[in-house]
């Protein structure tokens, strides 16, 4: 057992060597997904891990740019724990990432994580991390290995309440989404592009005030509902209440207007393979969402 965990870490942390060039594309005010998945170990069992946390850069100083947690989850095996009061850092320019703090179970402040990221590799849409660290529970001590994914969410320019939409602020659900299929399945030529969550942007960052267009472009009707998402894979989404924009027919849209700060999971509660993510936050140089408010959640 420990011979398998420490030769998984070392060609996880050696992995970052090949690399040690490159840096991840973080700066400040900048709103982030960290994704991923990998194993936690003890001396006697092996347990599946996933991590999926929202999360916002701050001011930078020299290297280094500090980073909120707004939302997500960790797992082990099917126990989940909320996140909540976790500090982070970028370090050399996102060469590094460290996260520590205390994360939420059905009982409580019960769990503490300590995880250092090195970045592998890196293209224009996203950066691999590898991540090595410890998850503290009550009953025992979790070594940790992770695979990341690392991808920031596209800025849409602000439309605020008092001014019309624009096509920028347009997001379209694409064609044969219902089906979990693209143009290009269909009618090879038609539309090449591969949309995993069947949006025409599926990740976006604007400021509180600001709304967008939803366009159903789909030969089906949808609807759009914000909530919190789940590590089940058969019920994906919790709905939140905030957000609910009805039914919107084949051809038709809806505007959705932001009023509140926060982390919002969009998703169709019919097709909930169907999912955007809206992170709302004010332009500024410091941003002031409170530690462990645990937004979107």
């Amino acid at each position: 057992m420990k011979a398998a965990f420490t030769l998984l870490a070392l060609l996880v942390v050696s992995s970052g060597y090949f690399v040690n060039e490159s840096f991840a594309e973080v700066s400040e005010n900048q709103a982030f997904l960290l994704e991923g998945s990998g194993f936690a170990v003890t001396e006697e069992i092996i347990k599946i891990s996933e991590i999926d946390i929202g999360l916002s850069s701050q001011k930078q100083s020299g290297s280094t740019i500090n980073f909120l947690t707004e939302d997500g989850f960790i797992t082990l095996n099917d126990k989940e724990f909320l996140i909540s009061n976790l500090d982070g850092k970028f370090l050399r320019e996102g060469k590094y990432i460290r996260i520590n703090g205390e994360i939420e179970s059905s009982s409580g402040f019960d769990t503490s994580i300590s995880f250092f990221g090195r970045l592998v590799e890196e293209s224009k849409d996203a950066s691999i991390y590898g991540f090595t660290g410890r998850i503290t529970t009550s009953d025992d001590t979790y070594k940790v290995i992770y695979t990341t994914k690392l991808s920031s969410l596209s800025k849409i320019d602000i439309i605020t309440t008092e001014s019309k939409t624009s096509d920028d602020s347009a997001i379209h659900i694409l064609l044969y989404s219902s089906v979990q299929k693209t143009a290009d399945d269909i009618t090879p030529g038609v539309n090449s592009a591969i949309h995993l969550r069947f949006f025409s942007q599926d990740r976006i960052s604007i400021e509180p005030g600001a709304s967008i267009t939803i366009v159903n472009d789909d030969l089906v009707s949808h609807s759009i509902l914000s909530g919190k998402e789940n590590s089940d894979r058969y019920i994906q989404y919790t709905a939140d209440g905030r957000i609910s924009t009805g039914e919107i027919l084949p051809g038709e849209s809806t505007t959705i207007t932001f009023d509140d700060a926060g982390f919002y999971r969009l998703y169709d509660p019919d097709y909930q393979w169907m999912g955007i993510v809206a992170y709302v936050f004010p332009a500024s140089d410091s941003l002031t969402f409170g530690k462990g408010q645990n937004l979107g959640n």
